[in-house]
């Protein structure tokens, strides 16, 4: 029976860091489901999704603790299952960009959650306007909207929203 462990790690940023941890698990057995993995700051953050059986994921949880004694790198495990699908509801995606200002991402989760929309991903990121090196700030959602919403209405209390908090925004299905 496949098992299945959701794994944090987040240490200095260096060249042989993602080589280090996906070594352990190909050691062990185990396969790499889903992964998320970028460089924050001067460090490098990694968020995986390891599936295995029982054995290969037990093996992969004691040498990732080695691992993370010898290399410095903060490690955290939790068991977890895979999740179920989810039928009710539909996937969209949401583009924002905005003059960077303190409290976008509370703003933007909170009109979701206000309304019992699930945030499946979000990735943020700064950058510096091309032409005027204004400094901009863009978030990537995927939502996960139960089927008893109406998207059209949604779609447009979230314009609305987003004129109020002067961003750009796009809210358009997930294309597979």
């Amino acid at each position: 029976m496949k098992q299945f462990i959701a794994i944090s790690a987040i240490g200095n940023d260096r060249i042989g860091l993602v080589h280090d941890l996906s070594k352990t698990v190909a050691d062990c057995g185990g396969s790499i489901s889903e992964s998320r993995m970028t460089a924050l700051g001067s460090d490098f953050a990694m968020l995986l999704l390891i599936s295995g059986n029982w054995h290969s994921i037990a093996r992969i949880e004691t040498e990732l603790s080695k691992l993370a004694e010898t290399s410095g790198v903060s490690i955290q495990v939790r068991r977890t299952a895979e999740r179920a699908a989810r039928e009710d509801m539909v996937p969209y995606s949401v583009d924002v960009v905005c003059l960077d200002q303190a409290g976008i991402v509370s703003a933007v989760s909170g009109f979701f959650a206000a309304r019992g929309i699930d945030i499946g991903e979000l990735s943020t990121r700064g950058y510096a306007a091309a032409h005027t090196g204004a400094q901009m700030f863009s978030v990537y959602m995927i939502i996960n909207v139960p089927a008893r919403i109406h998207v059209g209405a949604l779609r447009e209390e979230f314009m609305d929203f987003c004129d109020q908090m002067n961003l750009d925004a796009i809210l358009e299905p997930v294309k597979n």
